[in-house]
């Protein structure tokens, strides 16, 4: 079987849901126009990874003004479900693409770095809620739990996807494996030259394919009134981009592109997954149960739990 992936590198208008659904619908039609049967959307594309910011926060202090950007940010993000999540399952429809879309997503008073998926015929097929998030990013984030790991059954293969630095949590990765992700999305804020043969390393350990968007964003794409430690000049460049297509031998396929939005697609012939697992399946014949078990709690974990 062979599909035809893409990942869009590019930038939200970040603070601005509206303006960035718009620019979404504009990216699902031009990967659909060239022939994408699923396209991967960068990490916190709805609505902005919020780069540079510090929130008005030291240790032992925080601003009025920054808690006033943080509500800037959470009034941007979205609900699951809710409109934002129909507008984008109605997207997927018109175009017949199955999508994979990185959000900051608002539950009550607190936000999740998330994926979203999308089948090719609009179906909301779930989401997945960054595990650990990364040193600053914990200050805007909340932590997902284990009830939010999906692998989903598509007429494309299994598809799941692992955020930014939760790729360097082996037993995470080792989770997915063990559900046969096939189609291992890799959303990320990662610009650095060590991502690709991480990237590289996560197709050959997994024998799967691998799909990672990352964003191009520059400093005419934040808010012009919200200070940014990285600079205020407009073409400040805040991340560089790197999205990559992967084998399950760890070619590279496409990318990594840098400096400048694209989408980069390439065609997946599935039948190289089971040719890479005949010498490698790191959980079948090349585990070892008997020394190494992993447990995993996929069970939801809520503070105020009613009694019954």
């Amino acid at each position: 079987m062979r599909v035809r992936a893409a990942v869009v590198q590019a930038a939200p208008a970040a603070f601005d849901r509206a303006r960035t659904l718009d620019k979404l619908d504009r990216l699902v039609a031009e990967a659909a126009r060239a022939g994408a049967e699923i396209a991967v959307f960068p990490e916190a594309f709805v609505s902005g990874y919020p780069k540079g910011l510090d929130f008005g926060a030291v240790v032992g202090r925080r601003t009025r003004e920054g808690r006033d950007q943080f509500r800037r940010y959470l009034e941007a993000a979205v609900e699951v479900p809710g409109p934002d999540v129909d507008r984008m399952a109605k997207l997927a429809r018109e175009h017949r693409l199955h999508l994979v879309v990185g959000v900051i997503e608002r539950d009550g008073g607190t936000l999740y770095c998330s994926v979203l998926f999308f089948a090719d015929d609009g179906a909301f097929l779930g989401k997945h809620r960054k595990l650990m998030p990364t040193a600053a990013e914990r200050l805007v984030w909340g932590f997902g739990d284990g009830s939010t790991l999906p692998v989903l059954d598509t007429r494309l293969g299994r598809v799941g996807a692992v955020i930014c630095w939760e790729n360097y949590m082996p037993l995470l990765r080792m989770a997915m494996y063990s559900k046969g992700v096939q189609l291992y999305c890799a959303p990320t804020a990662d610009d650095r030259e060590t991502w690709l043969p991480t990237m590289r390393h996560i197709a050959l350990e997994g024998r799967c394919f691998v799909l990672s968007a990352c964003q191009v964003l520059r400093r005419s794409d934040m808010p012009a009134d919200i200070p940014n430690a990285l600079g205020d000049a407009p073409q400040t460049l805040l991340m560089r981009g790197g999205s990559c297509i992967i084998d399950p031998a760890g070619k590279v396929l496409a990318g990594p592109a840098f400096e400048e939005e694209a989408i980069l697609s390439a065609e997946l012939d599935l039948d190289e997954i089971a040719r890479g697992k005949y010498d490698l399946d790191v959980v079948g014949h090349y585990a070892r149960p008997d020394v190494f078990q992993l447990s995993v709690n996929e069970r939801p974990l809520k503070p105020v739990v009613p009694e019954r």
